[in-house]
């Protein structure tokens, strides 16, 4: 057993990389800096405002990004950035939004969500279906048609997406007409070593799979649950009525197994609208892939247009299925 997988060793890990991250963000141009992020995919116009949104875990802050068109109240998608749940990436997703923006024809709200090890789960699974809840109550006052509603996210964040749809299954909404799941982590419970990477020098490292699993989730008993590991065989929940999801995995990726699990325990339940294996890519390829980013963003842009109805503007959507 690696010494980070100790929850107050992965504790102390897991804040010195949020250190290192938040000094990235500041860096004027450098790679993972808000300014780098905002420069990539220039062809999307970025409109946004900022919002808070209260929860009983913590007021979530958020940024709103506006489409281009006008006309009546849009659609509304909430994005939940990825960083293992415990890097606060938020704007590291900023190219993404704008495309679902400008495409799509949506609203989109990028969550920053609470992170471990500050707050371990149940709270940010819980935090960010309350958010969710809120976007789909307020949309009159906002600007948005809240009943037209879909959620989604990268990584960590595809992990949380998953929670948000099983928690409106279980709490009777709010109604959510698509899940956009992207190289999600959906399997806590097995172990780093467990899940061998079909590459050498895969971009998900076992040590950072440890620092992030022991500071998500400190207590081994609770990586079985439904809203950490829906992948695992553990879980044997009726899935029948949850929100169909377009399930993105990567062929080079260690959570591609788990993905594929999870989309074909979708199809079973009848919830899967569509799953895509990206080839020869790794775990956030879209994040140093412009070309390949522009390509799969279409078709979630695709998706999510067909879902919540607003037309065929834009890139479609081939390919997913």
């Amino acid at each position: 057993m690696s010494i980070l997988s100790r929850p107050a060793v992965a504790s102390l890990a897991a804040r010195s990389l949020q250190r290192l991250a938040v000094r990235a963000d500041r860096r004027p141009a450098g790679r993972g800096s808000a300014a780098a992020s905002h420069a990539r995919l220039p062809e999307f116009p970025r409109r946004t405002r900022e919002l808070t949104i209260p929860t009983s875990v913590a007021t979530a802050r958020a940024t709103v990004y506006l489409p281009t068109s006008e006309g009546p109240p849009p659609p509304v998608h909430v994005n939940f950035h990825g960083g293992g749940y415990v890097l606060p990436l938020t704007e590291l997703d900023d190219p993404l939004c704008r495309c679902l923006a400008a495409t799509a024809g949506v609203v989109v709200v990028n969550v920053d969500y609470v992170v471990a090890p500050q707050h371990p789960f149940p709270a940010p699974p819980r935090q960010a279906f309350e958010a969710v809840r809120w976007i789909a109550e307020h949309g009159a006052e906002q600007g948005w048609d809240g009943g037209r509603l879909t959620i989604g996210g990268q990584s960590a964040g595809g992990g949380l997406a998953a929670a948000v749809a099983r928690q409106a299954l279980e709490e009777g909404g709010p109604a959510i007409a698509l899940q956009v799941l992207h190289y999600p982590p959906l399997d806590l419970v097995t172990s780093a070593k467990d899940k061998p990477a079909p590459i050498p020098r895969p971009v998900l490292r076992p040590w950072m799979r440890e620092v992030f699993r022991s500071s998500y989730v400190p207590n081994p008993r609770e990586r079985s649950d439904r809203l950490v590991s829906p992948a695992h065989a553990s879980d044997t929940g009726d899935l029948k009525g949850i929100a169909p999801a377009l399930v993105v995995t990567a062929e080079f990726d260690l959570l591609r197994p788990e993905g594929e699990r999870y989309a074909e325990r979708l199809r079973r339940a009848g919830a899967l609208a569509g799953h895509m294996d990206v080839p020869k890519a790794d775990h956030g390829y879209d994040g140093t892939d412009d070309t390949r980013a522009r390509e799969i963003y279409a078709v979630i842009a695709g998706q999510v247009r067909r879902a919540v109805g607003t037309g065929a503007s834009g890139a479609g959507a081939s390919g997913a299925g």
